[in-house]
């Protein structure tokens, strides 16, 4: 019976730009009527991602669709989580009745295993498992030799520097992510030739069990019997998996590395921003870049997002009435000046 069984968790991380929005968008796109419940946990200000997954409605009203997601704005869920992500658990728990599975989506510079940990709690335990840890990767990232699609200013100092032999903060959360996977999903395939691919699984699969498995996926199109039922029970085993970021003496971590900050701008030509953008990811260290645009004279909202210099762009939905129409990015990255930032980007687009 349902009264009896716990409610299954799927959790997916990945870094920056790997597709995990995209994947979850696909996820309820094709829930087949289960009852899915979704919490987004934001790195940014401006809620984009959470956004982003309120278009798969899937005939709910805009009310109802509020209610599906939970966004959890101020830092990554393995600093938050007993001051934010436990209230919205035990919410859920209390309605586990009216839900079939929920999917977390993590902020991809959170750490995976500090929240799997928290389903060991034994209110969240007595009521939830983790069915899977889903680790999203970018897949022309690895095959570029890096994990992120732009690393370059962000490792700078340690290449520069022969005598460092230790690995930069960002190749570190990435081997934890896949350290917590229970499945790899790599994503954006279609960019890569048959070679690249196979070089890239290879390279992934070095740093995993051999019981976890590696799927290949284009925008994160899987069927659901593939990312759903896996039936792990991760936070029984989650201990056992090694980290970088682990604390044994308690001392807790951070990730003063990253910052994030949004811009708020009037309507601006498509052509110039995304120009604009590319010129400041080179002369800065930006990883991501995510948010709405409004282009004079298109009555739809364009949706932005960037990893590097590679940008993805659609016209998401039209503006509603009343709406203000206006710009709205969160621009993420490592020792940013966010006020030069600001003021480079505006002076850019009024040239």
């Amino acid at each position: 019976m349902k009264s009896l069984s716990k409610l299954p968790v799927t959790i997916v991380t990945g870094f920056l730009g790997a597709g995990k929005t995209t994947l979850l968008r696909h996820m309820l796109d094709n829930a087949q009527g289960r009852r899915i419940a979704v919490i987004v946990n934001e790195f940014g200000e401006l809620g984009i991602d959470g956004e982003i997954l309120r278009q798969c409605t899937i005939g709910c009203s805009e009310e109802e669709a509020l209610g599906r997601v939970f966004e959890l704005a101020n830092g990554c869920l393995c600093c938050t989580v007993q001051e934010e992500f436990f209230p919205v658990m035990r919410e859920l728990v209390a309605r586990r009745h009216d839900l079939d599975h929920i999917l977390i989506e993590t902020s991809g510079l959170a750490l995976p295993k500090p929240l799997v940990q928290a389903f060991q709690w034994p209110e969240i335990r007595n009521a939830c498992t983790v069915d899977a840890v889903i680790t999203v990767v970018d897949s022309p990232a690895v095959a570029a030799g890096t994990f992120v699609a732009y690393p370059e200013q962000v490792d700078a100092q340690r290449r520069a520097d022969p005598n460092l032999d230790h690995e930069s903060p960002l190749h570190e959360l990435f081997e934890d992510q896949l350290a917590s996977a229970d499945l790899v999903v790599l994503n954006k395939t279609d960019l890569l030739d048959a070679e690249a691919l196979v070089a890239v699984r290879a390279e992934v699969a070095e740093e995993l069990p051999p019981a976890v498995k590696i799927v290949e996926a284009r925008q994160g199109q899987l069927p659901l019997e593939v990312l759903l039922g896996l039936n792990a029970e991760a936070e029984l085993h989650i201990d056992s998996r090694p980290g970088h970021h682990d604390h044994g003496d308690g001392e807790d971590h951070d990730h003063d590395e990253f910052d994030s900050f949004g811009v708020e701008l009037p309507e601006v030509d498509e052509r110039l921003l995304l120009a604009s953008l590319a010129e400041l990811v080179q002369r800065h260290a930006v990883l991501r870049v995510k948010g709405f645009v409004a282009v004079p004279g298109k009555a739809m909202r364009l949706l932005v997002q960037g990893v590097g210099q590679r940008f993805d762009r659609h016209f998401d939905r039209a503006w509603r009435a009343g709406e203000t129409r206006a710009t709205r990015l969160v621009i993420i990255g490592q020792g940013l000046d966010a006020a030069a930032i600001d003021a480079e980007l505006r002076a850019a687009l009024t040239r």
